[in-house]
Formats: C-alpha cells, structure tokens, sequence
C-alpha cells in the first residue's frame, strides 16, 4: 500500500508568533530635580539681590546706542580682527619655523613663543606704551624716520601689543594642527614632486584646518574680550567710552553693566560664526553634520506638533 505526498504543498505549520514589544519604564533622576531647584533658587536670590541696589537701570537702554558707544563698539571690533590678522599669520609663521629641520630658525620660534607667552599681556601693553621713555626716536634708516611719541600711537601700541602676544598663542596651535596629519601625505606629495610649501598649502593646511578652527574660534572670543586692557593706553574702545561716559553721566555701574550687556552680544554672534566655521571644516570627518540651531528648532516644533497631533487624535 503506497501513500501519496502531494511535494507541493507548504508546511502546514503556522509560524511562530514573534516577540511581545518590550515596555520601557525611563529611570527617574530625582538629582536632577533637586540640582534645578537649587539652580532656580539661586539665580532668584542674585535678580534679588542686585535689585535691591541703588541702581538706575533706565541710564542703559538711554546710553545703549550713544554715538561714543557705537565707536567704541566699532573700535573694538577693528582692533579684534587687525590683532587676531596679526596673530594667525604671525601664528603659522612661527608654527612652521618650530617644525623647522634648521635649528637656528626653530630656536627663534621658540623663545618667541617662550617669551611672549610667559609674560601678561597688560604688561606688554605698558611696555610699549612706555618705550618712549627709553627712545626718544624711532629711526629705521633711510625708510623711516620720528618721534617716538608720533609713531606709537595708542592704536599701535593696542595693535603691537594684542597681535604679538596672540601669535604665540596661535603659534601652538597651528602646530599641534600641522602634526594632526599623517607624515605619509607629506611623503607621497614629495613623491608627486611637490614642493615643501605647496604641500603645506595644498595638502597639510586644509586637513589641519579642522584641528585648528575650533581654539582659533575660542582665541577670536577671548582676544574681543582682551581688547578691553587697552584702555590702560589711551584707546578708547567700548570699555574706555563706556568709563567716560559713566564718569560725566554720573552712572559708572550702570555704564559697564552696558559694556558687559555689548561684550556679551558680540561673544554671541561671534560663537555663531565659530558654529557654522566648524560645521564647514567638519564635512570630510564625519558622515552626517550637526544640525544647526535652525534645524534644531524646527525638529522640535515638528515633533510638538506630531505629539499634539496624536494626542487629538487618541482622545
């Protein structure tokens, strides 16, 4: 007696159900709830207690785009961007010479770099302002020739002073980006028949770039900060105004609480740039870019508004 199986036709088992969604309870982190309480409570005890001085809050918004104000503002920012120039040209100069095989030329960038960096910058400022003292003219030859007094002027002593102390700062930084590369892409340029400074233009200073953008972001925020000691020679930047104005209106606090309030807004659009300069140079070095605070918000409202959504049509 035969039986006949039909090969045809499928198992006539049911397959196995798959497994049961997982329900996820989030921890709960009462730290953090203490932590914001305690947070809150203190900045309501500082808006407390600075409201409980004698101060004339109404002077700021009156002062706020006075027209020494808004030179000062310009001032400073003109002495950012000349002193931050002289910095990373000055910066990757001497980055180069340190790298430097010749000993003569790395041993000049390092007592540079060893001087400049070991000494404050509110005392480079006096020092230049005060070589009149000690030279009575400045003579360079048949190319230039005057008073010491004349030549250095208050906005080249703020110059001198800012740029030279920054350039060693960016010096170190510019190195540590030039040594982020690999020596082979040297070595294969140099195989190609690029020559040394090609090969720095080419190939090691845009990979670098990535290294050295995000300190160079923070130096720029710092030195916008820094401009404010030059006061101590006679520029009148925003803090400098700022003084004048306080001394002659009779509101000294309030005037540097509007310097504070300006320092603060040009930080802010500063760190912006940094955000989107980073951004830029990070493109080769990671698969997908941050989103920007554009971006970020319009993925909240996005996700408000599904929530929201949902939430309508549940009930």
């Amino acid at each position: 007696m035969t039986v006949d199986i039909d090969k045809t036709s499928g198992p006539s088992d049911t397959p196995p159900a798959g497994p049961e969604a997982i329900k996820a309870v989030p921890v709960r982190h009462y730290g953090r709830y203490v932590s914001a309480v305690v947070a809150i409570a203190l900045l309501v005890g500082v808006v407390y207690a600075f409201s409980q001085g004698k101060i004339n809050w109404d002077a700021i918004p009156d002062y706020f785009f006075d027209d020494r104000i808004l030179d000062g503002v310009g001032k400073t920012l003109l002495l950012t961007v000349l002193s931050m120039v002289i910095g990373i040209v000055g910066g990757v100069m001497l980055a180069v010479m340190r790298l430097s095989k010749n000993p003569v030329t790395s041993s000049i960038a390092w007592f540079y770099i060893w001087f400049f960096r070991g000494t404050p910058v509110l005392v480079q400022l006096i020092v230049w302002f005060n070589l009149g003292l000690v030279f009575e003219y400045i003579n360079l030859g048949p190319f230039y020739k005057d008073e010491w007094s004349d030549f250095m002027t208050p906005f080249l002593t703020a110059l001198l002073g800012l740029g030279l102390n920054e350039a060693a700062y960016m010096a170190e930084i510019c190195r540590a980006g030039l040594l982020s590369v690999d020596e082979g892409q040297t070595e294969a340029s140099h195989a190609l028949g690029m020559s040394h400074a090609k090969t720095l233009r080419r190939i090691v200073i845009p990979q670098a770039m990535r290294v050295i953008v995000p300190p160079t972001g923070n130096e720029v925020i710092n030195m916008l900060k820094t401009t404010s000691l030059v006061s101590v020679v006679q520029y009148p930047e925003l803090l400098r105004a700022a003084q004048d104005i306080g001394q002659t209106s009779g509101a000294p606090a309030e005037m540097l609480f509007l310097a504070a309030a300006w320092y603060l807004l040009m930080t802010s659009v500063f760190s912006i740039g940094q955000y989107y300069l980073e951004r830029y140079y990070a493109r080769g070095s990671s698969r997908s870019l941050p989103d920007t605070p554009f971006q970020k918000i319009k993925a909240n409202v996005l996700s408000l508004s599904n929530r929201s959504a949902s939430t309508g049509g549940t009930a």
